[in-house]
């Protein structure tokens, strides 16, 4: 049975967020986008990212010599995740609907689409209590 991905943390989802967004970055990229909102330095960016790398949240290859930085899963996994999770701590029979996220800025039709797949497929937690 292969490990669940891991959770990332608030800092983590605005990295990830970042990266969804922008696509590849290197670290110097990452910090020219929320490095001041953070209040970080390189060095604490640099940090951060391979702390997510080791983790599994997100991997890292070389271009023309440059350290790029990648996410490891869809988007829609994370999110997807993110929202079982939630599910779980309220008790509900069921996910929440994707439709509950039309409007995102981050999902578009197609992130909506795949989500919702995603939802619909059972987990062990589910095939547990059925």
């Amino acid at each position: 049975m292969a490990a669940p991905p891991p959770e990332p943390n608030e800092t983590e989802l605005l990295l990830l967020k970042c990266f969804w967004s922008e696509g590849d970055l290197s670290a110097r990229e990452v910090q020219a986008r929320i490095g001041d909102q953070m209040g970080w330095t390189g060095s604490t960016t640099r940090t951060v990212l391979e702390r997510m790398r080791a983790k599994g949240l997100i991997g890292r290859r070389d271009v023309h010599g440059m350290a790029v930085y990648s996410p490891s899963q869809p988007k829609t996994q994370v999110i997807g995740a993110l929202v079982r999770r939630l599910s779980s701590l309220l008790d509900l029979d069921r996910p929440l609907p994707a439709a509950a996220f039309t409007g995102s800025q981050l999902l578009d039709a197609e992130d909506i689409a795949a989500l919702e797949n995603l939802l619909a497929q059972p987990t062990e937690a589910d095939d547990e209590r059925g």
